[in-house]
């Protein structure tokens, strides 16, 4: 068996390079003249600006420009837009609220940018932002997001009663109402998604450059092409050949790093007025105030069933915070983002969701791991948990009962997306295994000898992933020897160096090491959704076997030519020696270098955009957690955990590991540790630094018991699925699930800190 072909374990190419320090970030990079911007932020959470005093910072040493609000609106400088629309209950559109680059009447949340100071030097730009006098007036704020409707809460928006972005709904309500109306038992669940931040190893960076007319952004991205024409139509209003975007090495994603960011457009902004290359860099806490965070719903759900544990309806009301302002995505998340798995993989049809986008005084939310699928599978599996309670049924045969059977597929979800694939039943039973279900007993009894409280839990999920509709690839065989592979995709993390080389090797036969992956400048990829929503292996994956097989067709005519056959005669091989071209039923043959060679200098290169037919596809899995609890603290320990996740045909196995580990962890993290907080009386941000906000670590997981359920996935070439955010979706139903069956209670809320479940103790 080829060791390097496609479901092959290969090591990640790319980690000789980055483990060895010759990895090339951000901030790696440094140009001659180079000035360094700081942003001077709102101290408090609302309030309005009666005056902004420069003069001092001006002629602070070092100083080269203090710019505010003013002087960008006098540049021209445009406002940062929504990038989605999300029709509303009613037919009404979402409120998108003017947001500047910098403000200059009101701030709206503890980080908004006020002014900006660009000097010689970082500590210098420091100190002179210290001198800015700013007069405030403060105001009441709200942060939270349970009340922000509520009357008499403080307005952020005149123009957004009840300071209501939008009213989102699924139009089921008519069958859910007959479905509780004959339902033979009802559950109900109050739950909150805490508010998370991404908190990428490595922080924003941006180095911004301007000449001749152009302008050229050198920062993290998730893709270059979406930020380039964000930024050249919205913010700098050029057209988008005048603005180069180039990501080189970037140290995580989430979801976060593909967005229009002011700080990205204030180092174009500033190098424009000063004439010199200008570089930002985000300190730890400017990371935890301003970059997009993640989740924050309170929710109310129910589920009716039959008298035999089916499924007959579910309601769900959500309020959702979007922060102060709407950042890219925004209202999409909660809305369509978890809205296109409504039901998840359970046969039940009349889902009626009502979502309440609500501003608060808080940063923005939007897309963070799992995009709006992890807080849609947490609500529909918390809440069949208290149903098998209710029925006295194990939380697997209630799960089983409601299945979407594989008789059933293609099977049309409750919002009209046709789930092509996938072995739900099936799934639940091999994790089951994995996890020793079955020798539960003998573990807990172990615990309680201990003075522990043992539980389990499980939580399954369906994703849709998919991203951006279309993707680009270009296939060169290089003259000299070699492929260039250039991709609108974008790694930050995921392995496509490796993947990617695989999928070549496997269609074309050449070499893997010696494909070499391009990636990340606008000038030479022209089009591309970049990565997020688990989109690479389905998008761009695809994207590169076909602009292959392109290649294929080119070679076979030259091929032909230097065989002195037709080219319809031309078979193309691929084995153990690499590609060849041979002529059929004869033992004439020739190889790449050959064909290569009378290719000349560009003959063999092919591009192509890839388009899909779906909407999405449908990866899932199973997880099951264990923990531990000590009935005296509290504290509570992940003490096992098995996951059988179906992304589909497996380009690489280690690779997919490697996203299931880290989407697990991302899904501890919320489950167990991580919660953004906002002192509800002033709304100051508590939770600013890693002293006050809690990451998991390696010492916060057991050793992961992972499988895979291949159930190929019937809508692109490769059969492939996603499989980045898997572990989010199911870990926090998963580990909850578990505390709960160890407390003996109904439910508790995420984060379940060591004070939470101790006063859950106290109160049983």
């Amino acid at each position: 068996m080829d060791k390097f072909g496609m479901g092959q374990p290969v090591r990640r190419k790319e980690d000789v390079r980055l483990l060895t320090g010759r990895g090339t970030y951000t901030d790696d990079l440094s140009h001659p003249g180079e000035a360094q911007l700081v942003v001077l932020r709102s101290p408090h959470a609302h309030a309005a600006i009666r005056g902004i005093d420069t003069t001092a910072a001006k002629a602070a040493p070092g100083v080269l420009a203090v710019l505010t609000g003013a002087d960008a609106t006098a540049d021209g400088i445009g406002l940062f837009p929504m990038m989605v629309d999300v029709p509303g209950k009613g037919g009404t559109r979402p409120y998108a609220p003017p947001r500047a680059i910098l403000q200059t009447e009101r701030v709206r949340f503890v980080g908004d940018p006020v002014a900006v100071v660009v000097a010689e030097s970082r500590a210098q730009a420091q100190d002179a932002a210290e001198l800015i006098e700013i007069d405030y007036d403060i105001l009441p704020a709200i942060t939270d997001t349970a009340a922000a409707a509520e009357p008499g809460a403080t307005q952020i928006w005149p123009d957004a009663p009840r300071n209501t972005c939008i009213v989102w709904h699924t139009n089921r309500e008519a069958a859910a109402d007959a479905g509780f109306a004959r339902a033979h038992r009802t559950v109900r669940v109050e739950l909150l998604q805490n508010r998370l931040v991404g908190n990428p190893m490595e922080p924003r960076v941006a180095l911004g450059e301007y000449a001749d007319g152009h302008y050229t952004l050198t920062s993290p991205t998730q893709g270059v092409v979406r930020v380039r024409e964000g930024l050249a139509e919205h913010i700098l209003k050029i057209d988008k050949s005048k603005l180069r975007v180039i990501s080189p090495d970037v140290g995580g994603g989430f979801g976060l790093r593909g967005k229009v960011f002011p700080e990205s457009a204030m180092v174009l902004w500033a190098a424009r007025r000063i004439g010199r290359p200008v570089k930002w860099i985000a300190g730890r806490t400017e990371t935890f105030l301003c970059d997009p965070h993640g989740r924050d719903h309170v929710t109310h759900a129910e589920m009716a069933f039959d008298e035999h544990g089916k499924i007959l309806a579910v309601r769900i009301r959500t309020v959702a915070a979007m922060g102060a302002y709407l950042q890219d995505f925004g209202p999409r998340i909660p809305t369509f983002g978890g809205g296109r798995i409504t039901g998840t993989v359970y046969d039940v049809q009349a889902v009626d969701t009502e979502v309440r986008c609500v501003f608060t005084n808080t940063t923005p939310t939007d897309a963070y791991r799992g995009a709006g699928r992890p807080e849609t599978a947490y609500v529909i599996e918390r809440l069949l948990d208290v149903g098998a309670a209710e029925f006295g049924m194990t939380r697997d045969a209630i799960r089983a009962r409601n299945y979407i059977r594989p008789d059933q597929i293609p099977y049309t979800n409750a919002a009209g997306n046709a789930i092509d694939s996938g072995h739900f039943e099936e799934t639940q039973g091999m994790a089951l295994k994995l996890a020793d279900w079955d020798g539960f007993a003998a573990r807990a009894a172990d615990s309680r000898a201990r003075g522990k409280l043992r539980g389990r839990g499980l939580g399954y999920f369906i994703e849709a992933s998919g991203g951006q509709p279309t993707e680009w690839a270009r296939v060169r065989m290089e003259p000299q020897g070699g492929v260039t592979l250039t991709v609108g995709t974008f790694s930050h993390g995921q392995g496509h160096e490796t993947a990617f080389a695989q999928l070549l090797h496997d269609r074309l036969g050449v070499d893997y090491e010696s494909v070499r992956l391009v990636q990340g400048d606008s000038d030479v990829v022209p089009s591309g959704g970049g990565t997020g929503g688990s989109r690479s292996s389905q998008m761009g994956g695809v994207a590169i076997v076909r602009a292959a097989e392109m290649v294929v067709t080119k070679a076979k005519r030259l091929a032909a030519h230097l065989l002195e056959a037709d080219a319809a005669d031309i078979e193309f091989e691929v084995s153990a020696s690499g590609g060849r071209f041979r002529v059929a039923g004869t033992d004439l043959s020739t190889d790449w270098a050959a064909v290569v060679a009378a290719a000349g200098a560009d003959a063999l290169d092919e591009q192509l955009i890839y388009k899909r037919d779906t909407e999405c596809n449908f990866p899932n899995g199973c997880h099951v957690a264990e923990v531990e609890i000590d009935p005296d603290t509290g504290v509570v320990e992940l003490a096992r955990y098995a996951a059988v996740d179906d992304v589909g045909v497996v380009i690489n196995p280690m690779l997919v590991h490697g996203q299931c580990h880290g989407g697990i962890m991302s899904g501890v993290g919320q489950a167990m540790l991580e919660h953004a907080l906002y002192d509800p009386e002033n709304g100051q941000f508590l939770t600013a630094t890693f002293q006050d906000y809690c990451m998991p670590r390696a010492a916060d997981a057991p050793d992961f018991a992972l499988g895979l359920n291949v159930v190929p996935c019937p809508s692109n070439d490769l059969g492939v699925k996603g499989a980045g955010e898997g572990g989010s979706c199911g870990a926090p139903p998963a580990i909850v699930s578990a505390v709960c069956d160890a407390l003996g209670v109904r439910h508790i809320d995420m984060p379940v800190t060591p004070e939470r479940v101790w006063r859950a103790l106290t109160r049983a």
